[in-house]
């Protein structure tokens, strides 16, 4: 079986999420590259609101998660031959740039991201 690779940071989990794990475990097992939090911090400039642990542990319960691993913010052809990766899956706004391994990108969900959500979330605090 095929190991498929999908990197996500995650740290707000929407059905865009689900919608690309689902489509990634019909192409092999699923492994998540989860964003480290410092990784995080020093790429969008926040602290994630649930730690990596609490990231992990929602993943795995998942049932399309077999395997969740931490990564960097961008993942690296070092990281993907360590890791004995297949495939890696990602959204329409994959900056990875990987040459060992064929590179599947999926349509974003329409409408939805953890940034959106984040950002919704403020305003309503906000406005109250």
């Amino acid at each position: 079986m095929k190991r498929v690779l999908v990197d996500m940071s995650c740290t707000l989990l929407h059905h865009g999420h689900i919608r690309l794990l689902k489509k990634a475990a019909d192409l092999g097992k699923v492994i998540v590259a989860l964003t480290k939090d410092e990784e995080i911090l020093k790429k969008k400039g926040y602290t994630p609101e649930l730690s990596f642990e609490n990231r992990r542990e929602i993943l795995l319960a998942i049932r399309y998660v077999s395997e969740v691993i931490p990564s960097n913010w961008l993942i690296e052809d070092k990281y993907i031959i360590e890791n004995k990766i297949d495939i890696l899956v990602h959204g329409d706004d994959n900056s990875n740039h990987i040459s060992a391994c064929k590179v599947i990108i999926f349509p974003r969900t329409p409408d939805i991201s953890s940034s959106e959500l984040r950002y919704k979330t403020a305003n309503i605090i906000l406005s109250n």
